[in-house]
């Protein structure tokens, strides 16, 4: 079981060891250094996902059908392009100007002195002047930022405009004349397990606009990240893929076959084959309408403290149903924060979040990513059980401070 809350940031420490029942996957980040930005366990990244094919053995197989093998030269079976290559290609091709490579520097000061390092991640053109979406802990800790593009170009004139680390999320603006390509965003409450992607991004930090594939493995998945000095962050409703992602694809876009972002790839199991996971798109909406318009990060809250509701949770809280969020009180923290939209509004400990406006929570995503589409000032519809009772409330969504 994962709980989760909106209401401080001091929150997420507690939350982070709140963890229990439902298993949760554990990964250690990495901080910016030298080729490797991306949340990784142990020192080995995953690897590439192969798609080929087998032996086929089937009963009545007409030998007439098989190819005989051929050490012939006349034809060059390479220019030969299947109906996949050609869609991967067409993806690849539609969005590679939009992703960048983003290269860091930093100081750290001690007693012994200064110690200078260098980092790398990806990026994500979100608009035609100049912003760019990435992961948080790509420039975390980064003294001076600089982003090459898709054609080489350097930029060392960029500006960090602001993070949102309960997502992972930050934003760049490259200071340049230059006009943009923006990626198209997609819609990540309607992705399907089983879909075919593609992966986008800056691998091991040397091996720009790197195109892997896949598929989506699962969704809704938690994951708590460590990065191995101490700190812990909780990310919950990540989209799993076995497209493989190595060290330096953070921030980098998790692609439909419609060449359309459904995430931001963002972390990886080293001891797993084909396990990485992504940021639903999604949930930065909301933030990323807030930069285009005003240069400013501001996040939407709504001021409670869940557990997204499984099967398990369901058992363990004898609830009605088996989706939602679970308003509740642990270790101290209230369920639902003094003077937040959710207290307004009258929700209390013990309802069950079924719906945001028309998206049900669990079905269409969870609680958080659905409040990520959403700006401060947005009034929503929230539809809730108490008592095994629906009722509903309108609310009009803070800012997360």
């Amino acid at each position: 079981m994962t709980e989760h809350s909106e209401e401080t940031p001091t929150n997420k420490t507690a939350k982070a060891s709140a963890e229990a029942p439902q298993p949760v996957t554990t990964l250690p980040k990495k901080r910016p250094a030298l080729f490797a930005t991306g949340i990784v366990v142990g020192a080995l990244a995953l690897m590439g996902l192969g798609i080929g094919g087998g032996i086929l053995i089937e009963q009545g197989l007409d030998e007439s059908s098989i190819a005989t093998p051929s050490l012939s030269t006349d034809g060059d079976g390479n220019t030969a392009i299947t109906q996949e290559e050609s869609t991967i290609a067409a993806v690849a091709e539609k969005v590679g100007p939009s992703v960048v490579s983003i290269i860091t520097q930093t100081q750290i000061r001690s007693y012994y002195g200064t110690t200078s390092g260098e980092g790398a991640g990806t990026g994500i053109i979100v608009s035609k002047d100049g912003y760019v979406m990435t992961n948080n802990h790509v420039i975390d800790g980064a003294n001076t930022v600089s982003i090459i593009d898709s054609e080489g170009v350097l930029y060392e004139d960029v500006t960090i405009i602001g993070r949102d680390p309960l997502n992972d999320i930050a934003f760049l603006k490259i200071n340049s004349t230059d006009t943009f390509t923006p990626a198209e965003l997609g819609n990540s409450s309607s992705i399907r397990v089983g879909q075919q992607v593609v992966a986008i991004g800056n691998a091991l930090g040397q091996y720009s606009n790197t195109v892997t594939s896949g598929i989506v493995s699962g969704t809704g998945r938690p994951v708590t990240a460590s990065s191995g000095y101490g700190d812990s962050e909780s990310l919950t409703d990540l989209i799993q893929t076995d497209a493989s992602i190595n060290s330096g694809n953070s921030g980098g876009p998790l692609v439909n076959m419609s060449g359309q972002v459904i995430g931001i790839n963002t972390a990886i199991v080293e001891d797993a084959n084909g396990i990485g996971f992504s940021i639903p798109i999604n949930s930065t909406k909301g933030v990323l309408a807030e930069v285009l318009e005003t240069g400013e990060v501001s996040r939407a809250y709504l001021g409670v403290n869940y557990l997204s509701v499984t099967p398990d949770v369901a058992r363990e809280y004898s609830l009605p149903v088996t989706y939602g969020a679970y308003i509740y009180t642990s270790q101290g923290t209230n369920s639902v924060a003094s003077g937040s939209p959710a207290a307004k509004a009258g929700l209390q400990t013990n309802d069950i979040i079924v719906k945001i406006n028309d998206e049900t929570i669990g079905e269409d995503g969870g609680l958080s990513s659905i409040i990520g589409q959403y700006r401060p000032g947005d009034t929503v519809t929230v539809t809730y059980l108490r008592d095994g009772k629906e009722a509903t409330t309108k609310l009009t969504l803070g800012t997360y401070s």
